[in-house]
């Protein structure tokens, strides 16, 4: 690991000051950036580390005016354990619960998880070996190399990297808006792949906040995910599904950033679940598809993850 400065934060005043330069990143809890940093992966190396996690107020979980708000330096482990969100934000709880090892979600906060960097091999290779074209370079080396846990919705910016996050399809799903020191967004617009760090955050723009209404009546949410192993591993395909009058359908890990399989949502719209709709949807949320030779076999466990997250949310 190359040298840097460390610094403890106090405020956001300060980490925006600091990030304004270009050559400053943020930690919170670390788990993405420090094997980041230790494998030398990327074109720059960042001259300032500065930690979130002492800005006081960052962490917690409240609902305030039917609106479930969760601190940016929120730990995935505290989301995962919490009554309420398991009660009623249920495909949040089932998400955290599932990322990694126990030990990384003690450590991993909400706002790192949504906003952490592609998983691809060539993108990961240390010392930057492949100066790939998520990094700005000519040229995607998975497209013609080994692509097998790689897009099946084609290419974002000329790269087929998925999105490796499993709270993001949940908070799209629950219609959850990210909020930072001078907007609000939606979350599902809040993943631009063709942007510096793959979000629409400015460069000296921080996240403050997680706000999710109240599910509607009546509806319910639930998570899923498919991986290799059952600990310590990111998913090969995980899905997010809110039913209820206006529901929403989100698979991630099939795309360069979350996909919303807005014809599944179209399926079950005003019909009683079954699992003939069910599977209706899942057929749905894959008709758009477009696999390599290798990806294939992710569109029918994308198809059978959305067939059994929908049944899960009925």
């Amino acid at each position: 690991m190359r040298p840097f400065n460390h610094t403890n934060a106090t405020s956001i005043a300060e980490i925006k000051t600091a990030l304004a330069d270009g050559k400053t990143t943020l930690i919170a809890g670390g788990t993405d950036l420090v094997g980041t940093l230790k494998d030398n992966i990327l074109r720059d190396y960042p001259s300032t580390v500065i930690n979130l996690k002492t800005v006081p107020g960052m962490d917690y979980i409240k609902e305030e005016g039917g609106v479930l708000k969760i601190g940016a330096a929120t730990h995935l482990a505290d989301i995962a354990a919490d009554p309420n969100i398991q009660k009623k934000y249920t495909a949040l709880a089932q998400a955290a619960s599932r990322v990694a090892t126990p030990h990384i979600r003690d450590m991993g906060t909400i706002a790192g998880n949504i906003a952490q960097l592609h998983r691809c091999w060539y993108f990961r290779k240390p010392e930057n070996r492949f100066d790939c074209k998520r990094k700005g370079g000519n040229t995607c080396f998975a497209m013609t190399g080994d692509n097998r846990y790689h897009s099946i919705f084609g290419a974002v910016g000329g790269c087929i990297a998925v999105h490796p996050s499993d709270t993001a399809p949940a908070l799209i799903a629950l219609n959850a808006k990210v909020v930072t020191d001078r907007r609000q967004i939606e979350a599902e617009n809040f993943f631009d792949v063709k942007q510096p760090g793959n979000t629409v955050l400015e460069k000296d723009e921080v996240i403050t906040e997680i706000q999710i209404p109240a599910p509607p009546k009546g509806a319910k949410s639930a998570f899923i995910k498919f991986a290799l192993r059952k600990s310590i591993d990111f998913p090969i395909v995980n899905c997010a599904v809110m039913t209820g009058k206006n529901p929403r359908v989100c698979l991630n890990a099939v795309a360069p950033k979350p996909y919303r399989a807005i014809k599944a949502e179209e399926v079950i719209k005003g019909k009683k679940i079954s699992e003939k709709i069910a599977e209706e949807a899942g057929t749905a949320a894959v008709a758009d598809a477009r696999p390599l030779n290798a990806t294939k076999f992710k569109v029918q466990i994308a198809r059978v993850m959305v067939k059994r997250a929908i049944l899960a949310a009925s």
